[in-house]
């Protein structure tokens, strides 16, 4: 074969506190998390664009709590009873339907009835949910909001390192620096950026250049 057979392989992601970086587009946010015990409610939601770090940051407070992670797509088949004093709901502003929004609701009152505090994921304000439920909408819309910014540089270019350190890929100061000031000013971009130049190493067998990032970035413009 002329090319490298290149397999779909899943990548580690790496969910610590210690590889969440910090800048200004998110402190604000982060600080909200640290703050968990003095919720208004109990609770919060995590708002911000596709892969700007809700998971990261939802994972880093069920360490802190030992929550549960349930992913909304699966919220009709937890039990209230199986939840303990603190849960984390993954995209919760795509819960669709009278089973998912009941189930949301059982889970919602049974962790603050026992004092406990529940964190949500979204894209959107929970204002902005499809929620058809009146009394999960007025409870949504109790919560306190948490919102992740676009990236700045700083974050950006910390982004890409930890999406290449995910892959086992070397990209150095200058490559992150020439990519950033060169690609589109988006998490997705940048994710979708490193995979690429990850499966064009892999392919050529050799190691990221800037001709290859410039290569990258105008077939990923088209």
């Amino acid at each position: 074969m002329a090319e490298q057979l290149l397999l779909d392989l899943p990548v580690r992601t790496a969910l610590g506190r210690d590889d969440f970086f910090v800048s200004d587009a998110n402190a604000a946010a982060v600080a909200g998390i640290d703050a968990w015990q003095d919720w208004p409610h109990g609770k919060m939601v995590l708002v911000g664009p596709e892969a700007s770090g809700k998971t990261h940051l939802a994972h880093v407070w069920a360490a802190m709590t030992s929550a549960r992670v349930v992913e909304a797509e699966t919220l009709a088949e937890v039990s209230p009873d199986d939840i303990g004093p603190a849960l984390v709901v993954e995209d919760a502003d795509q819960i669709v339907g009278d089973a998912a929004e009941t189930a949301l609701f059982h889970l919602h009152n049974a962790v603050l009835g026992q004092g406990g505090r529940l964190l949500l994921t979204a894209r959107a304000d929970p204002a902005r949910w499809p929620v058809s439920l009146p009394d999960l909408k007025s409870r949504m819309q109790q919560a306190g909001v948490l919102k992740l910014q676009g990236p700045d540089d700083a974050l950006l270019s910390a982004v890409m390192v930890k999406l290449a350190a995910d892959r086992q890929l070397a990209l150095g100061p200058d490559l992150i620096s020439y990519a950033v000031l060169r690609m589109e000013r988006s998490f997705v971009a940048a994710r979708q950026l490193v995979q690429a130049i990850d499966a064009r190493a892999l392919r050529d067998k050799t190691r990221p250049t800037k001709p290859m990032i410039a290569t990258l970035l105008a077939e990923l413009a088209e």
